[in-house]
């Protein structure tokens, strides 16, 4: 069994923000799969079903993007989701929009909602898919910029990065993570260019 999980915040305020991008992948993989999150469970709103001969969890934790690791714990204890099935989706603000970086275990970084998830649990061996929200503009905070929405013309940035993440994530479902890592880590030129 596997879990992939969304970072996000619940509520319509929220739904639109650059740190609400966990919750659109996950909400669009259950889109190109048929199914629909509906189901309140672990914390959070949840969906399981079968792909690929797996059964697969997905969810969005509804603790708030800084207690998301009362909800992972809470999908772990639960049993039968072993750590290094459970693949976490978040933004990242020192990746620029329309990239990805997988990770195969870590640390939390500076992300608050992950540093929530290894506290709970205690041990960073877990995958992850960072999307990229940045860059931080110049002379802009970035808590308002992470609350802030997405402008039109960074929209198809985004929709490339969230492909990426769809493609990637398939590459980790199949156990093939190292495949994803070698896909998607390769510096861009935006990286180059900052």
């Amino acid at each position: 069994m596997w879990a992939v999980v969304g970072l996000g915040n619940p509520g319509k305020q929220y739904a639109r923000t650059r740190h609400n991008v966990g919750f659109v992948f996950v909400r669009s993989v259950a889109k190109a799969w048929g199914v629909r999150l509906k189901k309140s469970s672990f914390s959070s709103k949840i969906r399981w079903t079968d792909r690929g001969g797996k059964r697969i969890l997905l969810a969005t934790p509804q603790t708030y993007m800084n207690n998301s690791g009362l909800a992972i714990r809470q999908i772990v204890d639960s049993g039968g989701i072993a750590i290094e099935h459970l693949v976490i989706v978040y933004d990242d603000l020192d990746i620029p929009l329309g990239d990805i970086r997988i990770r195969k275990e870590g640390g939390a970084g500076t992300h608050k909602g992950m540093s929530s998830i290894v506290r709970e649990l205690g041990i960073g061996l877990f995958p992850r898919i960072r999307v990229g929200i940045g860059p931080l503009p110049p002379d802009v905070d970035a808590t308002d910029f992470v609350l802030s929405a997405f402008l039109d013309e960074e929209k198809p940035l985004l929709e490339q990065g969230l492909n990426s993440a769809m493609k990637a994530l398939d590459l980790i479902l199949q156990e093939q993570i190292e495949t994803a890592m070698n896909l998607y880590n390769q510096r861009t030129r935006s990286d180059e260019e900052r």
